[in-house]
């Protein structure tokens, strides 16, 4: 590990990241981990982590810290009506199943393909955000049943190798199947904790490389959870708080560009690793 006065900036860092995540959680249901991912991507070798892992541990800790973000969001949300739980109920099966499965798989996988992934999926999310298609549907009807089920859990599967709540993939999904933005906003924010429990299991059981610094659990960092989760708490309320005073339009656009930036550099790090 790099001389501990070193370590403060990093510190810092993931404070700053833990307090935006939140309230990017709570505002656009995307459960932080948008955000988390690419800082503790860039902290976490300057904390002991070899940077071949990186990716893998940024991925995995910040799955972990949405689980009790994703509760304080989904709290807020629900207090102003905006959770579908008959949704939620249908699909929590494949989001379940989903995001284990994509755990094990990203575990597996080489950083620079997680980069790509998290990368492409960011940029396509975006791009749909950003285009004034707020009126645009592919039916009128968010599919329940076996094939919403299927859907939940390709939503899940993606969002937990990028290790984030859902809300990049499930937002668009239910905007282009009838639900209005600040429904689905509120309802992905409940999906995260569904993408993220069984998620983080799966992290917390993956094998790990035995040069990992003290404390990692897994591919899990206990020390990066401790300083991120407060703030991600703590800020998510005023994020959901805020959603629901903005007009849909700028909701739209402010997921959009947040997102279009993420994605730009991370496509940079899936084609020049660290």
């Amino acid at each position: 590990m790099s001389d501990p006065s070193e370590l403060l900036p990093i510190l810092l860092a993931l404070i700053a990241a833990g307090l935006s995540a939140g309230v990017i959680a709570g505002l656009l249901g995307v459960g932080g981990g948008i955000v988390l991912v690419p800082v503790l991507d860039l902290a976490l070798p300057h904390a002991g982590v070899p940077v071949a892992w990186s990716m893998h541990v940024a991925v995995a800790t910040s799955l972990a810290s949405i689980v009790p973000t994703a509760i304080s969001s989904s709290r807020a949300h629900h207090a102003r009506g905006a959770v579908d739980w008959s949704l939620a109920r249908a699909w929590a099966p494949g989001m379940a199943l989903g995001a284990l499965v994509g755990s094990q798989l990203a575990a597996r996988a080489p950083a620079a393909t997680l980069s790509a992934v998290f990368g492409c999926v960011a940029l396509l999310a975006a791009l749909k955000m950003l285009l004034p298609l707020d009126e645009w549907r592919l039916t009128d009807t968010t599919p329940r049943g076996l094939g919403g089920n299927a859907l939940a859990a390709l939503i899940a599967g993606v969002s937990s190798v990028m290790g984030i709540g859902g809300g990049t993939l499930s937002v668009p999904a239910m905007t282009l199947t009838g639900s209005t933005v600040h429904a689905a906003v509120g309802t992905a924010a409940f999906f995260g904790l569904l993408i993220a429990a069984p998620g983080t299991v799966g992290y917390l059981l993956a094998p790990a490389p035995t040069e990992f610094p003290y404390g990692t659990i897994g591919l899990v960092s206990l020390p990066a959870l401790l300083f991120v989760t407060p703030c991600t708490m703590l800020t998510a309320p005023f994020g959901a708080k805020l959603a629901h005073r903005l007009p849909k339009r700028r909701l739209s656009q402010a997921f959009g560009i947040f997102l279009a930036l993420v994605a730009t550099r991370m496509l940079w790090r899936s084609i020049i690793p660290h």
